[in-house]
């Protein structure tokens, strides 16, 4: 018969093993980490679309795996090519630009802003002083923080190369995981189940649909109104319009929104056109950054069926956690913990809780 005080020491000394290996191996693939987690989000998200590529081609997984790949590829690193080239080809017309900026003199506030609710006679008040000062003292006090903003850029210049090989890591991990979907979601289902037996295997299916129903609402909605923000400054004429709405799609993923964008290209326009474009632009602004307030409840509440609060309290405080990846891990980590929460409390309940019959007489 085996000692109880040799047996302790086994046991102390597997977990021990075990946990050595679990924590060499993630220190190990910690440089892979970050890549592995958007690429599992990404194949998660734009799985069903990929089943649809495999039908077009025929029932043939490599062609499929390799049009969404390209598609993957174009997305990430497109965008910020166009965006380096449009910047490297206008720095002459921003520097001169830069230079007028302290010159502009705004006009004067439109007689409908007073007349806003709450905000009017204040926002009124400040254009005033916009208008009688000019933007000279408005530089001069911001300067110290483009001095701060300018010198960020600067050393984050060389990082671009960085992030170009983490981008092509991602699309290579996921054309990985989109040839082996299967295979994969089969060994996670039942490493799940081998936890929590069925109820791990309902955990990694409620992880899934809350990843696509995120992407769905959050994407979607950075998408609808980036273009949208996008076509209002081509129809009024704002200078460097690709860049800005590939800025306002950064901000709306990031859950900033395009206010930061289209409050100054209305402000430009002010100063430009004069107040009929500028109102103009200033209804386009309310329109197309009120807009997410219920276009992305409606996505996410499509892609998945949880609690709306929960998955919005997930996308902001994963975004605050984990930074623009917790958009996505927030809801997971909040849905599962939810469900387990709400699946113990309703078999605790059924197990204790006697039915009452009202009105009924219990003494007899």
């Amino acid at each position: 018969m085996t000692s109880p005080h040799l047996e302790l020491g086994r046991i102390t000394l597997s977990v021990l093993f075990i946990g050595g290996l679990i924590g060499g191996s993630l220190w190990i693939l910690s440089p892979f980490l970050g890549a592995f987690v958007w690429a599992t989000m990404i194949v998660v998200a734009t799985w069903p679309l990929m089943r649809r590529v495999e039908s077009m081609c025929g029932g043939r997984r490599t062609p499929a795996v390799a049009v969404m790949s390209l598609g993957l590829l174009a997305i990430l690193i497109v965008p910020l090519g166009v965006a380096l080239q449009a910047l490297l080809g206008h720095v002459d017309e921003l520097a001169v630009l830069l230079e007028r900026l302290p010159e502009m003199q705004l006009p004067g506030a439109p007689d409908w802003l007073a007349r806003v609710p709450l905000v009017g006679g204040r926002a009124q008040e400040a254009w005033s002083h916009l208008v009688d000062e000019g933007l000279t003292d408005v530089m001069s006090q911001a300067q110290p923080y483009i001095r701060t903003g300018a010198a960020w850029l600067a050393k984050q210049a060389g990082s671009f190369a960085v992030l170009l090989v983490q981008f092509v890591l991602i699309v290579i991990l996921t054309a990985v995981l989109y040839a082996g979907g299967e295979s994969w979601a089969a060994w996670i289902r039942g490493f799940a189940r081998r936890l929590a037996d069925e109820q791990g295997d309902r955990m990694v299916v409620l992880a899934g649909q809350a990843i696509r129903g995120v992407a769905l609402g959050v994407v979607v909605t950075a998408l609808v109104q980036s273009i949208l923000g996008g076509i209002g400054l081509a129809i009024v004429g704002v200078p460097f319009a690709g860049v800005l709405t590939a800025i306002m799609f950064a901000l709306c993923i990031a859950q900033l929104g395009p206010f930061i964008v289209l409050i100054g290209a209305t402000i430009w326009t002010y100063t430009t056109f004069g107040s009929g474009w500028g109102a103009f632009m200033l209804v386009w602004t309310m329109v197309v950054g009120t807009m997410d307030n219920f276009l992305r409840p409606v996505l996410i509440r499509r892609g998945a069926d949880l609690p709306l609060l929960l998955i919005f309290a997930g996308v902001i405080g994963g975004l605050i956690a984990f930074g623009i990846v917790g958009i996505f891990v927030g809801p997971v980590v909040l849905a599962v913990a939810y469900t387990l929460l709400d699946s113990w409390i309703a078999t605790d309940t059924r197990e204790k809780l006697v039915p009452l019959n009202v009105g009924a007489g219990t003494a007899q």
